[in-house]
């Protein structure tokens, strides 16, 4: 009898983090790799943030917290979304975690029981499924294309409602592809929701203030009459670049709250005291270079898609958000590297980059759609250069 649970066999590891401990355990053996599978910024925590940290060491700030989050971060939390959203919560609606990925870790062990089905429009982040999956709920994925921008319809939506319909996973902006949805497409969303009222939506907003070109971000959570059945998501990651300060937070109703209190709370318990204290002063403190470092992303967004039009065989859809591009790869394979692999799949063309051009990417399999690879733009211009250029070369030389 295998020591392995037969829940844990169902799932996979994260691709995304495999893709960057290969890329690391390559550089180690001193190898030259550039990695642009990375979601994380490669900014530096501003100092302001910083220094609430050290403030609070130095305050004893060390103990144990409230199981899901201080008073001091769920009134900050408040406060953003009041500021931000037009979003009014109080305290008992407000869980903090160990990242978002607890959050949403937590409502669906929660919330899921054997046969519920979870509706997830791919692509998606890697996580959702194998999330759904360790629940006892079952991941429905919806293929969304290039054409519709990598977004779910209100048609394909209603078509993937059944009667064991218990979520719907939202994202925007969108990690693989970057894709915001408007407030109208939303709305149109939420038309169809509002007609299946067992379904509760789970609205993934990390990438929240990371949008180009003027874009009003919209969250779901502002159509009053779901409300009561959405569990709005986001955290301190992205925008404050702390992806390391594992730090995320939700909003939703009061009896999913404390429900996924009691999970955290035989789980990992309080998230790190020191890190609460310094999302206090991410979330109160000066947001001004937010913008700043939008700017930055956008221009490397930029680059890297002139770069990639410039490719034959290789087209991309201009991203909104985040800070990620999904290109299709899907006309390149078929071809043979110039050791003579033949690039069957995007896990091989992905694969074959690495080892010939030291390029760390994710292929689009991971995110639920073959034919596509995701380059992470959040490291220095100096690294994507070098690696636009390599890529170009890599795709321009198969044969």
């Amino acid at each position: 009898m295998s020591i392995i649970s037969n829940n844990l066999k169902k799932i996979k590891p994260s691709p995304t983090l495999a893709v960057t401990q290969k890329a690391r355990e390559l550089k180690a053996a001193g190898k030259d790799v550039i990695g642009l599978g990375a979601g994380e910024p490669d900014f530096d925590t501003p100092d302001n943030i910083k220094q609430a940290a050290i403030s609070a060491i130095d305050a004893g700030d060390t103990k144990y917290t409230a199981v899901d989050g201080t008073p001091k971060l769920k009134k900050a939390i408040i406060e953003k979304f009041k500021r931000e959203n037009k979003l009014n919560f109080e305290t008992d609606q407000i869980s903090v975690g160990a990242g978002g990925k607890q959050i949403i870790y937590n409502a669906m062990m929660a919330t899921l029981n054997h046969g519920d089905e979870v509706i997830i429009p791919a692509p998606y982040w890697v996580s959702y499924p194998d999330i759904v999956l360790l629940a006892g709920g079952n991941p429905v994925i919806v293929k969304c294309s290039e054409k519709e921008s990598f977004k779910i319809s209100p048609e394909k939506l209603k078509n993937a409602i059944t009667e064991k319909t218990k979520w719907l996973m939202l994202n925007s902006p969108s990690n693989p592809t970057g894709s915001c949805y408007t407030e109208l497409e939303i709305n149109s969303l939420a038309d169809i929701l509002k007609k299946h009222k067992q379904i509760h939506i789970l609205s993934d907003d990390i990438y929240e203030h990371i949008t180009y070109e003027n874009f009003k971000f919209f969250t779901i959570a502002q159509v009053k009459e779901l409300e009561d059945r959405i569990l709005t998501m986001n955290g301190v990651s992205k925008a404050y670049a702390m992806t390391g300060w594992r730090i995320g937070y939700g909003a939703g109703p009061k009896e999913l709250i404390k429900a996924m209190a009691k999970i955290q709370s035989q789980s990992t318990t309080n998230p790190s005291s020191i890190s609460q204290a310094a999302a206090v002063e991410a979330l109160n403190g000066k947001q001004d270079f937010i913008v700043e470092r939008t700017k930055s992303f956008q221009q490397r967004r930029d680059f890297v898609l002139n770069e990639l039009k410039s490719i034959k065989g290789v087209s991309c859809l201009k991203p909104e958000g985040a800070f990620y591009v999904f290109p299709s790869c899907s006309s390149l394979l078929g071809k043979k590297d110039p050791n003579g692999k033949f690039l069957k799949t995007d896990d091989d063309f992905v694969e074959s980059l690495l080892e010939n051009q030291g390029i760390a990417v994710v292929q689009g399999s991971a995110f639920g759609l073959n034919g596509f690879f995701r380059i992470s733009y959040a490291t220095s211009m100096d690294n994507l250069k070098k690696a636009m250029k390599k890529i170009k070369f890599f795709c321009e030389n198969l044969k």
